[in-house]
Parts: C-alpha cells; sequence; structure tokens
C-alpha cells in the first residue's frame, strides 16, 4: 500500500484457540479496536522496535492476519451484501507490544497496537482473485520457522458477518482496512514466550494473496529503512 488507509479496525480473539491461549474465553461478540493507520508499512520494510517498548521487558509481539480492504463507503450493510463492499485482500502482520497493550492503557488495545510500523500490510489482491475468503491458509513464520498455521474457516466471525457488524450506524470509508484476527501461535503464549528481537524476519502467508516479509530491528541499534 501507497497510502495509509482512512481506517484500520482489527478483531480481537477471533480464532477459538488463540483465545484459549491467552486465557480467555471465545466471545460471543466480535472483540473490535482500531490501530492507528500511521502505523502501515509495506512488504519487506522494517517493524522497528522503539524505546518505549523496552520499558517493561521484552513484548513485541507477532500476529499473523488476513487483512480486508473495503472498495467503497458502506454503512447498514447485511452480510449478504457485504462482499459486495471489499475490493481486495491482503496479509497483515498485528505487530503488538503486550504490556502497553494489556497494562498500560487502562485496558485499551489502541496504544500497544499502534506504534510506528507497527501494521505491516502487503499489496492487495483483487477480492475475485482471491475467492471464498474463509477457505484460506493462513502460515506465520519467524525465521524460517512455522509458528502459526491455521484455516480461515476457523474464525469465530466470518468476514462478511464483521463488515456487516462494523458497519452498523457507522459508515465505514473506502479504503478502510479490516484486521480478521489471529490464530494461535503467537509468541507471548509460548513457553517461554518468543517476542520479537533485533535481527528477527516474520512471514505471513496467505493462501492465493502471497507472502508478506519484514525484517525486525531495534530502534538505534543500525541504520533502519522505514
Amino acid at each position: 500500500m501507497t497510502a495509509y488507509p482512512p481506517a484500520i479496525f482489527a478483531c480481537g480473539r477471533n480464532y477459538a484457540e488463540h483465545a484459549r491461549e491467552m486465557a480467555g474465553e471465545a466471545p460471543e461478540r466480535p472483540v473490535i479496536f482500531m490501530k492507528n493507520p500511521a502505523s502501515v508499512i509495506g512488504d519487506g520494510r522494517t517493524i522497528i522496535i522503539p524505546p518505549i517498548c523496552d520499558e517493561h521487558g521484552p513484548q513485541v509481539d507477532y500476529e499473523g492476519e488476513l487483512a480486508v480492504i473495503l472498495g467503497r463507503d458502506c454503512r447498514d450493510v447485511d452480510e449478504a451484501a457485504a462482499p459486495d463492499c471489499i475490493a481486495a485482500y491482503a496479509a497483515a502482520n498485528d505487530v503488538s507490544a503486550r504490556w502497553w497493550q494489556k497494562q498500560g492503557s487502562g485496558g485499551q488495545f489502541v496504544r500497544g497496537k499502534s506504534f510506528d510500523t507497527f501494521c505491516p500490510l502487503g499489496p492487495p489482491v483483487p477480492a475475485a482473485m482471491v475467492g471464498d475468503p474463509q477457505a484460506l491458509r493462513l502460515v506465520t513464520r519467524l525465521n524460517g520457522e512455522v509458528v502459526q498455521d491455521a484455516r480461515t474457516s476457523e474464525m469465530i466471525f466470518p468476514v462478511a458477518r464483521l463488515v456487516a457488524e462494523l458497519s452498523r450506524g457507522t459508515t465505514l470509508l473506502a479504503g478502510t482496512v479490516i484486521l480478521t484476527g489471529t490464530p494461535a501461535g503467537v509468541g507471548a503464549a509460548r513457553t517461554p514466550p518468543r517476542f520479537l528481537e533485533d535481527g528477527d524476519v516474520v512471514e505471513v502467508e496467505i493462501e492465493r494473496i502471497g507472502v508478506l516479509r519484514n525484517p525486525v530491528r531495534r530502534a538505534g541499534a543500525r541504520a533502519n529503512a522505514q
């Protein structure tokens, strides 16, 4: 993507196994938060761990996700009409600073999800070329090792329902990005936890969409292209 989207909505705990690994129950309604549009970077660009994320120990995590990109303004659309609002899909990484997400902002996710470079997005692929968004395999690799492997059919709230629900009483502008949730396997849930470090490389590959690849650097560690 060459320009910032007008808004980024995201759905938390949208895969039951991920909800469980984070010590939570599968939600009855979508868990919705937003990310700062200025956090977007493209494929191949560097995820920068800023000094603020060093204040409470290692905490920066990966979250491979399917991203939905709206092609027109929409409001109060039903699930049957929701696919007509979608222009494209992309691979995404909802990079998350866990302390800031959970303890640092009064229980609100947005700060821990919105630091600069914390929303890598791959090139958009037209919806017509992707087909059914609930029939895709999503794989995240960290330094070549598979850490997440799931199918989008496992979503608790499928894409059409998310678009319809978010549009209730709210105008979603053309170009809005919706992140549809991450499957199990995030670093925070591992024993011991595996947070992102300087020199890591994260890849998110989604069937029929492609691979999003981003190196990781700690701010000040060495010269970085942002």
